[in-house]
């Protein structure tokens, strides 16, 4: 059956929701990596890697105007909490409060949950950004029943691109990976009458993964459909993201991007056990004490934890760049 039904089209505009929901929380990473929000923080005796306070971001969110108030920011930043993309340190706070507690975005500590969902949206956009950089005609204004679409491609000829790129062994595969990019909302047919299939019919991508989103938008459950321009402030690529990598990543466009190797402290005695990685890095927080739990405060001298600092090459991680536009 070539058309489209009712109940796909409802999972594949969920299924974009939520990974609106993921390239904005994504996007404010990146922006406050670069604006040194997220740092290295100490509180008694012990390092917080990639951290931020509560409290302190929602100053940030005002500041920038991305919340009107703070009622409005601690919404939009529990949203985020909701949706496994920020965490408590310790995971003892589910609600994000305004207060001097320590978050951190689980994309910095390797404790991102890579469901099938999500392994797909980021398979999605690896190929968006690949065909954006990359020299080809498949991307270009075309003509089908009558209508003029911008930004097509030919089914056939974006499956051909897959098997050159090395994205998918067989043409079978890649076909079956184009019909899960359309259940899973991220390309759609020109009118939306046809799933994906190996021919001549034509196929847009439904999200603009570099458009910068704004934090309000992920307080409206409406599906969004916004006409956007191929430039946008951020650049999001995402390279090996089928890897299992769970150490911490050090980003900021601007320098060299370093991995620190994680070691848990199991024989800590506290159940504050998510938080127990500890950073190589040279230049530690000389901010005021941070509230956390007090179980966090105990002392870690007694333990025995080792960290390697090295340069990762573009293979060995998959990493997140981003491409300021003034």
């Amino acid at each position: 059956m070539d058309g489209i039904g009712n109940t796909m089209q409802k999972k594949a505009a969920e299924l974009e929701r939520m990974a609106e929901v993921l390239v904005t929380g994504e996007q404010l990473r990146l922006r406050l990596h670069e604006s040194k929000v997220i740092k290295d923080r100490r509180h008694h005796l012990r390092t917080y890697p990639n951290c931020f306070v509560g409290k302190e971001l929602i100053d940030w969110l005002i500041e920038h105007k991305e919340a009107s108030d703070r009622d409005t920011a601690i919404k939009i930043m529990q949203k985020l909490l909701d949706q496994s993309i920020v965490h408590h340190v310790c995971d003892e706070h589910k609600e994000f409060k305004d207060m001097k507690l320590l978050y951190r975005f689980r994309k910095d500590d390797g404790t991102f949950p890579l469901d099938n969902e999500a392994k797909v949206f980021m398979r999605g956009q690896r190929i968006y950004e690949k065909l954006m950089n990359t020299e080809n005609n498949l991307l270009q204004t075309r003509e089908e029943e009558g209508g003029s679409f911008e930004r097509a491609l030919v089914a056939s000829e974006f499956l051909d691109w897959l098997l050159q790129e090395g994205e998918m062994a067989t043409r079978e595969e890649a076909e079956q990976l184009g019909r899960r990019l359309l259940e899973h909302g991220i390309i759609q047919h020109v009118t939306n009458k046809h799933h994906f299939m190996d021919g001549e019919l034509l196929y847009q991508f439904r999200m603009n993964f570099r458009r910068r989103r704004r934090l309000m938008e992920l307080l409206s459950e409406r599906s969004r459909t916004i006409h956007e321009s191929q430039d946008s402030p951020f650049c999001l690529r995402k390279q090996n993201s089928e890897g299992g990598n769970t150490s911490f990543l050090s980003v900021s466009p601007t320098k060299e991007i370093k991995v620190v190797s994680a070691v848990r402290r199991s024989s800590m005695s506290s159940s504050c056990g998510s938080s127990g990685y500890y950073s190589s890095s040279p230049t530690l927080s000389s901010s005021p004490p941070v509230l956390c739990n007090p179980k966090s405060g105990k002392s870690a001298t007694h333990t025995n934890t080792h960290t390697h600092t090295h340069t990762l090459k573009p293979e060995d991680c998959c990493i997140i760049t981003t491409t300021f536009v003034s």
